[in-house]
């Protein structure tokens, strides 16, 4: 059974850092190729940054030089470090395999973490 627990969300300044992480259990995840959405209240859920198991990673445009995605084969985890923050990052933040869109509503999510960024 596929378990993915989110954590170190929360509210920040504009201009802050934040380091999300997200522990996977139930998947082979040395395997699988892992991934960063967020959803903003009204929006879709949309790709953030991905990273293969090789370690190779891409990024959203809107994230790009501000984001690192990582992880940690050993401990099962991913995690996203998020440096200066702005408020259309607030948004709540989930990690998965990574996945096409046209699934996302079918797919088990975690309970995601949240990200406020405001002054």
């Amino acid at each position: 059974q596929v378990q993915l627990v989110e954590s170190g969300g929360g509210l920040v300044q504009p201009g802050g850092s934040l380091r999300l992480s997200c522990a996977a259990s139930g998947i082979i995840f040395s395997s699988n190729t892992m991934a960063w959405y967020r959803q903003a209240p009204g929006k879709q859920r949309e790709l953030v940054a991905s990273i293969t198991s090789g370690g190779s990673t891409n990024y959203a445009a809107s994230v790009k030089g501000r984001f690192t995605i990582s992880r940690d084969n050993a401990k099962n985890t991913v995690y996203l470090q998020m440096n200066s923050l702005k408020p259309e990052d607030t948004a709540v933040y989930y990690c998965n395999t990574l996945q096409l869109p046209a699934v996302y509503m079918y797919i088990y999510w975690g309970q995601g973490t949240q990200v406020t960024v405001s002054s």
